[in-house]
Order: structure tokens, then C-alpha cells, then sequence
């Protein structure tokens, strides 16, 4: 029984990670930022090409005198599918090296465009308050994009030798084919480790490195579904068909557009992995009065078992939750039971009132910074989540209608001791 608890409790968090993403990728309308982002990539995309056809064409004159040069030759046009752009219209026929500085300032500024479009969607996936300083943001493209050259350079250079070694008949069918499998390991591993960087470094607050690693690895195989899917069910002929010339380019941003989704989801997961309790405890709180609240979301949280788990303390008829004086700075929320309120007035206990289900309190303690002022006894049997500070903090952060209702508490109290003097 306690193993169907636990796992119940598992599956409970796992629907309450994904809906908590889901709505906050939808809040957040990541789907506009996932636009700009494919936007700039298609611009940085097209002066790019252009100077890896340069490169081509310096390695076709090398490949007249060196077998090297021909195996790199081979692997730009292999992996790059150069014919292919050249058929979609990204590379003109004929290019010239006249337009390189054309294509080098094009790609710096459009490079900046979009180091600065993803660093725009990771400030509102991982919201803080402080902002980079000025000059890490305007170098932070200078580096970015230098290093991601220098990584599409070793990846083509490593693909060209294994794509020669496996086309080689001296290896045998059985090696050729695990040299193969080498070269898509290397594709996904690249990725990945682009992903893992851009979800470890670029939010202010980083997260752990093994759950971006995770979730890295998680956007990389779902850009590798796509990748697959997209080529099985999209044809670039039938863009060209609607859209003329510009059909290839129509192809290419629509792409992007769904990798970019997938990439932002992901990392929206990653940052609702660590405010599943928050958002949980938010519903507990607010109930049916949350704004915009649903039966899906009823659903989603309706069950609490989890986080009694976690936060919940029984307590007995008599005992005391919270002593007058004490300098503790937890709040409580009345999960289920009757607790009195009681203040020493003339050196005798004075009851103050009662609390019943469904109340947060001692709160007043760490937003004020004072010692408990009153003392608080369980009436009854007494179920109540014990929040530490930090948490409660990250409640008030996360939820407007939670603040405004603590705000509301504390003015109510304020005025009925007002009116008691």
C-alpha cells in the first residue's frame, strides 16, 4: 500500500510539472519569442551558408592537390546538403567573394539579434530581478557565436572522416555501419551540449547542472524527432509550389519556428521542475477563489497527499504549534482541524479566537521580522504544513493573488486591534 502511495504521489507530480510548464509557456507567450528567435536564426542562417561556401570553394581548388581536401570537400556538401540550399535560393549561383564583408557585418548583427532573442525568452522562463551588466551583453554574441563556429567546424571535420571511413570497403559492412551510428552520436552530442550550455548559463539564477543536463537531453531528442518528421511529412517542393522563389525560406522558418517551441518548452520544464511545490501550494491556498482556475487545474491539484508528504505535521488536542515569543519564522497553513489563539495578558492566557481549516498563519513573524505574539494551540487533531521561510518567500514571488490575500489578512488583523485599543 505504501509502495501504490508513492507512486501515486509520483505520478501526481509529474502531471503537476507538466501542467505547471504548460501554463507558463502559454503565459509567458513563448510561441512570440519563438518566432523572433527562428526569425534572426534564418538571418544569421543565410550569411552563415554563404561563408561555408567560401570555405567550399577554397577546398575545391585544395582538393585539386590534396586527398584531405577532397574528403572535407565531400563532407561539406554531405553534411551541409549545399545542393539543396543552392535549389532553395540560399545560396546564389555564382557567389562571389565580393560580397563576403557584406555577409560577415550581416552575420555579426544578426548573430547579436539573436543571442539577444533567446536571452530576452530565458529572462522571462527564469524570471529574477537583476539584469546582466551592459558589457557582458553586448560581448556575450562576440563569444557565443565564435564558439558555436568553432564547434560546427569540428563536428564537419570529424563527420568527413568518419563518412570517408565508412564508405571505405577495407572497414566491412559491420564497421561501416558503427561508424555511421558515430556520426549521429556526434550530431546529437553536439546539440546537446549546445542546449546543456544555453540552459546552465544564459538564465541569471543557474540551474543544476544535472537537471539541465537532463532536460537538455530531453529538447535535443525531441529536435531530433522533429528533424526526422519534418523531412517525412514536409516536402520543400510543395513551399516552392505556394510561395515561388521565397518557398525555400518559407520551409527553413517554419523549421526553426517549431524547433525554437521545443527548445523554450523544455527549458520552461526545467524551471517548472523547481516550482511544482510552489504552484501546488498556491491551489491549496487560493482554492476556487484562484483567478482563472479550471476544472483541469482542479484536477491537476486537487490531491494534496503529496505535499502533506513533504510539508504536513499532525499535531494532538493541546499542543502547542507556535509559542508566544519564540523568534521562529515558519508559517502554517490549517490543513485540516481547529487551533485557539492565545496572548499572556496580566500573566494569564487570554484566547485571542479561533482558526479553523483552510487558514495560513504565522506569517506576520518573518515579514515583520518579530517574535511570535501570540501563542497557538491545536483544539482539536490538527494536520498543518509547515512552510519555512524561504518558501514562503518563493510563494509571494510567484503568486500576486496570494500576496494580495496575506496583504488583506494583515490589514484585517491590524484593524481589529485597532479597534481592541
Amino acid at each position: 500500500m505504501q509502495i501504490d502511495h508513492e507512486r501515486r504521489n509520483q505520478i501526481d507530480w509529474l502531471i503537476q510539472v507538466a501542467y505547471t510548464a504548460w501554463r507558463l509557456f502559454v503565459k509567458n507567450e513563448l510561441q512570440n519569442h519563438a518566432a523572433a528567435t527562428a526569425f534572426y536564426s534564418l538571418l544569421s542562417a543565410a550569411p552563415l551558408v554563404l561563408l561555408i561556401v567560401y570555405a567550399a570553394q577554397a577546398l575545391a581548388w585544395l582538393a585539386e592537390k590534396s586527398n584531405i581536401a577532397s574528403i572535407l570537400l565531400a563532407a561539406f556538401f554531405s553534411q551541409f546538403h549545399l545542393d539543396q540550399l543552392m535549389t532553395m535560393g540560399f545560396i546564389p549561383s555564382g557567389a562571389g567573394a565580393a560580397v563576403g564583408s557584406a555577409s560577415l557585418v550581416t552575420l555579426v548583427l544578426s548573430s547579436r539579434g539573436l543571442v539577444n532573442a533567446v536571452q530576452s525568452a530565458f529572462r522571462v522562463i527564469f524570471p529574477v530581478d537583476s539584469k546582466r551588466k551592459m558589457i557582458v551583453s553586448w560581448t556575450l554574441p562576440l563569444i557565443i557565436i565564435p564558439a558555436i563556429l568553432l564547434l560546427v567546424v569540428f563536428a564537419v571535420l570529424a563527420q568527413g572522416a568518419l563518412t570517408f571511413l565508412a564508405q571505405s570497403e577495407l572497414l566491412g559492412s559491420a564497421n561501416a555501419l558503427v561508424l555511421q551510428l558515430s556520426n549521429s552520436l556526434l550530431v546529437l552530442v553536439s546539440v546537446w551540449g549546445l542546449v546543456f550550455a544555453a540552459y546552465w548559463r544564459l538564465p541569471m539564477q543557474n540551474p543544476q547542472a544535472r537537471l539541465a543536463m537532463l532536460f537538455a537531453l530531453f529538447s535535443t531528442l525531441t529536435l531530433a524527432l522533429l528533424s526526422t518528421g519534418f523531412g517525412l511529412f514536409f516536402s520543400v517542393e510543395k513551399y516552392r509550389a505556394v510561395y515561388g522563389a521565397l518557398g525555400g525560406v518559407v520551409f527553413v522558418l517554419i523549421g526553426a519556428y517549431f524547433a525554437c517551441l521545443a527548445f523554450y518548452f523544455w527549458a520552461q520544464c526545467l524551471y517548472a521542475l523547481t516550482k511544482v511545490d510552489v504552484a501546488a501550494l498556491e491551489r491549496l491556498f487560493l482554492g476556487e477563489d484562484q483567478a482563472g482556475s479550471n476544472r483541469l487545474e482542479g484536477w491537476v491539484f486537487g490531491r494534496a497527499s503529496r505535499l502533506l508528504d513533504s510539508y504536513g505535521r499532525a499535531y494532538a488536542p493541546g499542543e502547542q504549534l507556535i509559542q508566544e515569543g519564540d523568534d521562529s519564522e515558519c508559517a502554517y497553513y490549517l490543513h485540516s482541524g481547529r487551533v485557539g489563539l492565545y496572548k499572556k495578558i496580566g500573566g494569564q492566557d487570554k484566547k485571542l479566537g479561533v482558526l479553523e481549516a483552510g487558514e495560513l498563519f504565522g506569517e506576520m513573524a518573518y515579514l515583520l521580522k518579530e517574535k511570535r505574539t501570540a501563542s497557538v494551540v491545536a483544539e482539536s487533531e490538527v494536520t498543518a504544513l509547515v512552510l519555512p521561510p524561504a518558501m514562503l518567500e518563493e510563494l509571494m514571488r510567484y503568486s500576486a493573488p496570494l500576496s494580495r490575500r496575506i496583504i488583506g489578512v494583515l490589514c484585517q488583523r491590524l484593524q481589529r486591534m485597532n479597534q481592541q485599543n
